[in-house]
């Protein structure tokens, strides 16, 4: 049997510092960074996103950041097929591909070997769903197809819009085949108490409305980028382009921010506690980031 090339995925909630301990991981296992976050593939989403620095990359390459423009629709298909690329190209120079990112929906797309149904986009159909609220687009895809609304992001009208539109196209959204991946995947999930983690979204949110993500998001706006795709983007551009337009005060923001981004969190320690096979550990602690990183260099022994 030919012996499969492994690979290493770090993940977690927001805020918990995935990106520094993937570079410290890379560091010591000769690695390049493949991110698997929906928004930080867009150029000039850098705070909002909480993207790594090049100063916090201390010299690891990092792959699938700053690539699109934010008016254009990136696809879980399309980050399947560059991931997969990317994997390929940093496995022949002889180093170890490290994934890191807070998108469950990506990370599963790589390492799970999900096959997307096949059905072009209805540009046609995106553009009156695009006026709906995530509300009435729900309400249509439950009408659609019960399952699929059962398990998807109720606050991405991205998400909902593209299950509707492969429901309109097949009937209902097929349940994802899988292939047998060609590689073998060690998950390592960064995971704090809810009192921390809380704490540590508030202070994060906070430096970064004084580092100037107002400034990044109106920015966006005057570069081409409309208040509507803005609004899809969710949490910091959704309501700092709200703020921007006069529709909420800077206080009413920021509670709102908090308590969405909070959500979110949550939303994501469902989907990643689904795998009992990720190896969690409290990144406040050395100890067992020593004792995950001792469990890396086994596993790609």
């Amino acid at each position: 049997m030919e012996k499969k090339s492994k690979i290493i995925v770090v993940l977690g909630q927001t805020s918990t510092g995935k990106s520094d301990f993937a570079v410290e991981i890379a560091r010591q296992v000769n690695g390049e960074i493949i991110s698997a976050d929906s928004r930080q593939i867009y150029k000039g989403m850098d705070l909002g996103t909480g993207k790594i620095t090049k100063k916090e990359m201390r010299g690891i390459p990092h792959h699938l950041l700053d690539i699109y423009s934010p008016s254009k629709i990136f696809t879980v298909n399309e980050f399947q097929k560059k991931a997969n690329e990317i994997i390929k190209e940093i496995l022949i120079r002889g180093k170890v591909p490290v994934i890191c990112g807070g998108t469950g929906f990506y990370i599963d797309a790589v390492v799970d070997g999900n096959i997307f149904p096949d059905v072009p986009p209805n540009n046609k159909l995106r553009e009156q769903l695009s006026k709906k609220s995530v509300v009435e687009l729900l309400r249509i895809l439950i009408k659609l197809d019960k399952n699929r609304a059962k398990n998807i992001d109720t606050n991405n009208p991205v998400r909902l819009i593209r299950a509707i539109e492969i429901a309109k196209a097949l009937g209902s959204v097929p349940k994802i085949k899988k292939e047998e991946s060609k590689y073998e995947f060690l998950k390592v999930g960064l995971d704090l108490p809810p009192e921390i983690l809380k704490e540590r979204i508030k202070v994060r949110l906070l430096a970064r409305m004084k580092k100037g993500m107002i400034k990044e998001v109106e920015k966006l706006h005057e570069n081409g980028t409309s208040w509507k795709r803005l609004y899809a983007f969710g949490l910091e551009y959704r309501y700092v382009a709200l703020y921007l337009q006069g529709k909420m005060n800077k206080d009413e923001m920021i509670d709102k921010l908090y308590t969405d981004i909070w959500h979110f969190a949550k939303r994501q320690k469902t989907w990643f506690k689904r795998d009992l096979n990720t190896i969690w550990i409290d990144p406040r602690k050395n100890t067992e980031k020593t004792k995950a990183l001792k469990e890396i260099k086994r596993f790609l022994k």
